[in-house]
């Protein structure tokens, strides 16, 4: 069973792969294919934000049911 690589891990995989790319000094089949990790990374990396975003926007209801986070009106 493979080992779950972290979000923090995946974004400095990201960021090294960026900084190869911009210096330029990778051949193109390279490139392609440190493009194409990248990308992968990158929507690994905002399924998890997202799904993370919709996690914090649960709340306890009183009831004990998880519920969908509504700001309240305020009435002046």
């Amino acid at each position: 069973m493979a080992k779950e690589v972290k979000f923090e891990e995946k974004l400095q995989n990201l960021e090294e792969i960026v900084k190869e790319l911009e210096e330029g000094n990778v051949d193109l089949d390279d490139a392609i294919n440190k493009y194409t990790e990248a990308m992968k990374i990158a929507k690994e990396c905002s399924e998890k934000l997202d799904n993370a975003t919709k996690a914090v926007n649960k709340i306890l209801s009183e009831s004990g049911e998880l519920e969908d986070f509504k700001e309240m009106e305020v009435k002046e």
